[in-house]
């Protein structure tokens, strides 16, 4: 049993086998950590992708919004870029969540 062992472990191919899958496994440039690591970035990246995915959609709606109502757009740019007109103090009012209170 045990020549059988070492007969098997003798031959070149089998050694040869052995060699090329530690090395796979642990030494090329896609070896097991690196393709684990990669699978969870991917896995980050398609969580931030939905979010993204969903925050295009909410400013899409606000934009079509905003660009129907020309009083919504100068209330737009008073309320986030802080725009005013000339001799004019412009005070937004906010809550505890830092969001601007809507009248």
């Amino acid at each position: 049993m045990l020549t059988k062992i070492l007969r098997v472990v003798k031959n070149f191919y089998f050694a040869t086998g052995v060699g090329l899958l530690i090395w796979m496994l642990f030494f090329d440039a896609n070896d097991i950590i690196s393709q684990v690591r990669n699978s969870l970035k991917l896995g980050d990246l398609e969580t931030d992708l939905v979010y993204y995915d969903e925050k295009i959609e909410e400013v899409e709606i606000q934009r079509q919004s905003i660009l129907g109502n020309p009083r919504l757009q100068e209330k737009y740019a008073r309320e986030n870029y802080l725009m005013k007109k000339p001799n004019e103090d412009v005070y937004v009012l906010v809550n505890e969540k830092n969001e601007p209170i809507e009248k």
